[in-house]
């Protein structure tokens, strides 16, 4: 039986900046992360010798994202290239008249949010039968993992009224970044949390491999693993309850190599279908690279998360070939996806609350027994749904303990 002095569960973004922090302060700290990997929902993996990002892919509010800093510090280059989320490359099936409909639509609809309706729904917020809510819903899915019907608004502005507009990327991936971060850490891989009791002088830590003893621990699991029950905490039921109104969104990635697609200029977007919520983002060439990333969030990675991977892969295909041409049939070779919702650890990609429920952030914040504290972006009343909120909730939980 192991006898520590802090236990951190949960190797992804907050639990690796929390043992960090502990770390280099001289304290003795072990992660205990349920995977066989550390990172998280950060995860990168390398397909014909290129870096892809499964999960989080964007330094958002890149200006007071602290991983800009720890990447320069750890030679990992920075793209500063803006993302094209806004354009249409060559117009393909969405007119510069159609575009400009569309962004009009969400401007009023950020407006709009200024003055949350009595429900806090945002999908009360919208014109009944606007001519783009069904793309106002896969924008929601993209930017928060769940439609319009199920988001707070209060939670939104939260996020909008915390956020720098300016996205940088990491080009050798941000999951192999906040991997490195770990680097001389301590951390048992594949060893799943299943019970904390908190009945004796220490906490005694349950795991499949045997049993922990640790003065103190910071939780770091997402949302939906808290609220599933997967972890047994006697006495926390306000914080479980939390967690429940802040369950995780979808949202999912699909990577395909790219054969003669030189003509595409670099970072070049697609919206897949702008009249329908279930449809994917595309952005064509990433770095310049022979790659065709596609996103599909909300009501998209539901739909594709049922279909599995292939079925995901084909739906992509499809609407891609629908816009460039069918030749580009043959372009394309899939490679690597992601299905959030599947991972056993984690169950979804990143947290939303419910309406009325955006207090439920700091309710998970705030400790019922000292010596059990919480972290992860949804533990942040403004930054969650980032690897930069993980980060600096981490690194708060950290600081408290010292």
């Amino acid at each position: 039986m192991k006898d520590i002095d802090i236990a951190v569960i949960g190797g992804g973004a907050a639990g690796i900046a929390a043992a960090r922090t502990l770390a280099d302060a001289g304290r003795d700290v072990l992660i205990l992360e349920a995977s066989d990997r550390l990172g998280g929902r950060a995860h990168t993996v390398h397909v014909a010798g290129l870096p892809i990002d499964l999960g989080a892919g964007w330094l958002h509010s890149a200006p007071k994202n602290p991983w800009v800093a720890i990447a320069e510090a750890r030679g990992f280059a920075i793209c500063r290239a803006r993302p094209r989320w806004g354009e249409q490359w060559r117009g393909l099936g969405f007119s510069k008249a159609e575009q400009d409909g569309l962004w009009s639509a969400f401007a009023a609809f950020q407006e709009a949010m200024a003055t949350p309706p009595p429900s806090d729904l945002a999908s009360d917020l919208l014109p009944p039968d606007g001519e783009w809510n069904a793309s106002l819903d896969a924008l929601s899915g993209y930017i928060n993992g769940a439609p319009m019907r199920e988001m707070s608004v209060t939670d939104w502005r939260a996020y909008d009224e915390a956020a720098i507009n300016v996205d940088w990327r990491v080009a050798d991936g941000y999951g192999a970044l906040v991997a490195a971060h770990a680097t001389g850490l301590r951390a048992a891989l594949a060893t799943p949390v299943t019970a904390i009791d908190s009945s004796g002088t220490r906490l005694r830590i349950e795991t499949p491999r045997g049993a922990i003893i640790a003065g103190t621990a910071i939780v770091t699991v997402s949302t939906n693993v808290l609220a599933s029950g997967a972890i047994h905490l006697p006495g926390h039921d306000a914080i479980l309850h939390a967690a429940s109104e802040l369950p995780l969104g979808l949202a999912d990635k699909l990577f395909f190599t790219l054969e003669d697609g030189e003509e595409v200029d670099a970072n070049a977007h697609l919206l897949g279908n702008p009249r329908s919520a279930i449809t994917g983002t595309y952005t064509l060439r990433p770095f310049g690279r022979p790659v065709v990333e596609c996103m599909l969030g909300g009501e998209g990675a539901r739909a594709m998360e049922q279909e599995g991977l292939d079925g995901a892969a084909a739906f992509a295909v499809g609407e891609l070939c629908g816009l460039l041409g069918s030749e580009w049939r043959k372009k394309l070779r899939f490679v690597a996806g992601s299905a959030w919702g599947r991972e056993t650890w984690v169950l979804g990609s990143y947290s939303h609350a419910l309406p009325g429920k955006h207090g439920a952030r700091k309710v998970l914040a705030t400790p019922v027994d000292s010596r059990i504290r919480f972290a992860g972006e949804a533990c942040s009343e403004g930054e969650f749904s980032t690897a930069h909120g993980a980060y600096n909730s981490g690194v708060t939980v950290a600081k408290a303990l010292l």
